[in-house]
């Protein structure tokens, strides 16, 4: 199992459903990869189309299906509001190594309400499969073979 990181570069919403009536909305990113989450700064007043521009990155083994991402309506005074998701496959992404900024549709409750602009790169560790190897060939029952 090769282990790595994943660095992915959020660069903007398009076309997204404004969940706010009267006003522009406030939208944000999270970001989840199985049990990693990270989240984007408020892109205040920038409505439907925002921009971010932000890099994040997650320690990941490329047994990794996809990676969500949740757009969320930052309210001051009530709940945050869904805006939409969008799950980006990753298989893919382990043999090419980068995908450069891509639109992903955004869905919510099975319908399009915009896309999502985002960038991937995999580095993977050097050296982790070569470490493992070489200590289970070193020890034998608690003990370690002498090299002389």
């Amino acid at each position: 199992m090769v282990r790595g990181t994943l660095e992915v570069l959020l660069v903007c919403g398009k076309g997204l459903e404004n969940t706010d009536f009267l006003s522009n909305m406030d939208p944000y990113v999270i970001i989840t990869c199985r049990t990693q989450e990270h989240k984007s700064s408020v892109a205040s007043g920038k409505g439907s189309d925002p921009e971010w521009n932000e890099n994040f990155v997650f320690a990941l083994s490329d047994d990794v299906p996809e990676l969500l991402i949740k757009i969320m309506d930052s309210d001051a005074a009530l709940e945050d509001d869904f805006v939409g998701e969008a799950k980006i496959p990753l298989a893919g992404l382990f043999t090419e190594g980068s995908i450069p900024p891509t639109a992903y549709n955004v869905v919510k409750d099975e319908e399009y309400c915009g896309e999502i602009r985002v960038g991937l790169r995999f580095t993977p560790e050097e050296g982790r499969e070569e470490e493992r190897f070489d200590a289970r060939e070193e020890n034998y029952g608690g003990w370690k073979e002498s090299s002389y």
